[in-house]
């Protein structure tokens, strides 16, 4: 894959509503992320994609600096993977579900391929962040890998 490509992958990420589906759609239909990211609202009904994505491409698309994006995820030593990587994790890729796009801070290492989740809430307590950081605090000290959803 172009690495060029990366950042409209990211960009598409940032879009409420475009999962796996989404994605696999859109890169059959325009080739790769970037013709889709640069097409015309009328050709993502002709690739099938819904209205209320179309809709929410369309308001969004214009206030993403993909460039700016990109810059603050390397900034921050973060790795993108798409699911075309070789890289990305074999086990991830057998869900119905998984994510066309991971972010990895750190190294995935083969030792990896069992980790345990931890998923958060949205709207955490104080309480339920404290006793977080302790669980995964302690793990990762017993060289647990931790994968945050």
């Amino acid at each position: 894959m172009d690495t060029k490509d990366i950042k409209y992958w990211v960009g598409f990420n940032l879009i409420p509503g475009i999962g796996r589906v989404r994605f696999n759609q859109l890169e059959s239909y325009f080739g790769n992320m970037e013709n889709a990211w640069n097409a015309a609202e009328g050709d993502f009904m002709l690739a099938g994609i819904d209205k209320n994505t179309i809709s929410a491409i369309v308001s969004l698309r214009p206030a993403l600096c993909l460039d700016e994006e990109m810059e603050k995820i390397e900034r921050s030593g973060i790795k993108i993977l798409t699911f075309h990587d070789p890289a990305y994790p074999l086990r991830l890729k057998e869900i119905y579900d998984y994510p066309p796009v991971i972010y990895i801070k750190g190294s995935l290492l083969s030792e990896d391929e069992w980790c345990l989740a931890v998923v958060g809430s949205r709207h955490c307590t104080t309480y339920g962040k404290q006793v977080t950081q302790e669980i995964v605090t302690e793990l990762a000290r017993n060289k647990i890998t931790v994968v945050s959803g």
